[in-house]
């Protein structure tokens, strides 16, 4: 089986991902559907998705601390091929960042028949210049097994156990 053309080739789709805008925040949602389903299985509940778009078209504002990069599928349909979501989170500082800052990327999502093209990358590669451009330069996420994009932007596992607490 031949490789999959890169993403500009196969789809006419730029591989340079934009920036994100307010006007994007459904098929963000939408790809974040993709993203969790892909992850955990099909989920109907779709009841989440008015409330995320609202908060996402309030918070993608060009001198926020949340952005998007995405990539646009052309022809018919159009809508978002890929993207990826990260912000920036402030803490108190402390050795080897004083500033206290750091980023986190989370819904990074490529619709299924648009992957393995380097779709995800190009938009991890315009969200990781948005981090350096403010200065942050520890970045954390959380990735599946599968995560050989991330190791392959620089990315490595810590031992750093997560916890959470649902109140």
């Amino acid at each position: 089986m031949a490789a999959s053309p890169p993403c500009q080739l196969a789809f006419r789709i730029t591989s340079l991902a934009r920036r994100a805008t307010p006007e994007d925040a459904e098929e963000l949602v939408r790809l974040r559907k993709v993203m969790q389903d892909s992850c955990h299985g099909p989920n109907p509940d779709v009841s989440w998705q008015p409330a995320a778009v609202a908060t996402l078209r309030a918070r993608l504002d060009p001198a926020g601390t949340q952005t998007a990069y995405v990539v646009e599928r052309s022809g018919p349909g159009g809508g978002l091929a890929a993207c990826a979501v990260g912000t920036i989170e402030y803490r108190l500082g402390g050795p080897g960042n004083p500033e206290g800052t750091s980023g986190y990327v989370f819904s990074v999502a490529t619709d299924e028949d648009m992957r393995r093209r380097g779709c995800s990358r190009a938009c991890m590669k315009g969200l990781l210049g948005w981090f350096r451009e403010r200065g942050v330069r520890r970045i954390d996420l959380r990735a599946s097994s599968e995560g050989e994009l991330y190791t392959s932007l620089g990315f490595v596992r810590t031992p750093d156990p997560a916890m959470r607490l649902s109140l």
